[in-house]
């Protein structure tokens, strides 16, 4: 058993602005790794409420009985897994996000038009970066998930316009619904900005030196 250790408790936040990307799963080699750069053909999304992330796992399970009523078995029925953050950016890449990519034109000067419908939202791939206490992050990576439920959108004074989604996910060829990566930030060991390196590097060669210098 381990001991407790108070470095490892912490708080999430995001790595950059909302920490959450997109993709086409069928375009987009999922991360395998928490530090790596992210692959291309995703998406920022941008802020989300400070309400953040949740990630709820829900299971229904089923008892069986033997004759004389003792439970002697309990099997899992179901597994669900879900993401649910709500966007505060109204923008094409949200929009889409939230109701579909087929239902949202942008003109050339920028004017959006979005409309409302009963058609399917396609499966996306989701990664979401987040920093956590004692210089670690965590990217949770979502291979395959649709938006399945989306919240009340209030218009409201002194509140930011919010899109409240809720991912189902999906199982992939492994047969899992999410990939979690965990480790500490890399830093570099030589923390002289690059342009002081260069400009060593270029007077060692000329051997020179600047005339502020002597």
């Amino acid at each position: 058993m381990a001991n407790p250790n108070s470095s490892h408790v912490s708080v999430g936040k995001p790595s950059a602005a909302g920490g959450i990307h997109a993709g086409d799963p069928d375009e987009v080699t999922a991360p395998t790794d928490c530090r790596s750069e992210l692959p291309s053909g995703l998406e920022g999304l941008g802020y989300v409420s400070e309400d953040g992330l949740a990630n709820a796992i829900e299971t229904d399970t089923q008892d069986i009985a033997a004759w004389g009523g003792d439970t002697v078995l309990t099997v899992r029925t179901s597994r669900k897994e879900t993401f649910t953050f709500t966007f505060i950016e109204t923008n094409e890449a949200v929009l889409k996000e939230v109701y579909g990519p087929e239902n949202v034109s942008v003109e050339t000067n920028g004017d959006i038009a979005v409309l409302h419908n009963s058609k399917a939202l396609p499966q996306r791939i989701y990664v979401f970066e987040i920093l956590l206490t004692g210089d670690r992050v965590k990217r949770i990576v979502v291979p395959r998930a649709n938006v399945q439920e989306i919240g009340e959108i209030l218009y409201t004074d002194g509140e930011a316009i919010g899109y409240e989604v809720t991912l189902g996910a999906m199982p992939d060829d492994e047969g899992n619904t999410a990939y979690e990566y965990i480790g500490k930030i890399e830093t570099d060991p030589d923390p002289s900005p690059k342009w002081l390196v260069r400009l060593v590097w270029h007077l060692t060669i000329r051997n020179q030196v600047p005339p502020d210098c002597q």
